[in-house]
């Protein structure tokens, strides 16, 4: 039995990349503005507790009513541009 290193060895190049879920707030207006999220989302979000992004891509634990607020500019320009459009077009 040896205890000294092969000479020759190659470069190991089997990575192990494990999937995290990235729960860091994000900083900014979320708590200005109501935010359009996938209803199925904000219903887990709300009941658990859970982080949610929105289509702009804030990323928060709602905890408010969302109809006190005006709605975010970004999502809703997102939403009417990119989401209705594709629910056009199928």
């Amino acid at each position: 039995m040896t205890t000294t290193p092969e000479s020759g060895g190659g470069t190991l190049t089997d990575q192990r990349v494990e999937e995290q879920t990235d729960y860091r707030y994000d900083e900014g207006d979320h708590e200005k503005f109501a935010h359009y999220v996938p209803k199925d989302k904000m219903m887990e979000a709300m009941v658990n507790g859970t982080p949610v992004r929105a289509l702009c891509g804030k990323l928060w634990v709602p905890s408010r009513d969302a109809t006190r607020f005006p709605v975010c500019p970004v999502c809703k320009d997102i939403y009417e541009n990119v989401v209705q459009n594709d629910d056009s077009n199928s």
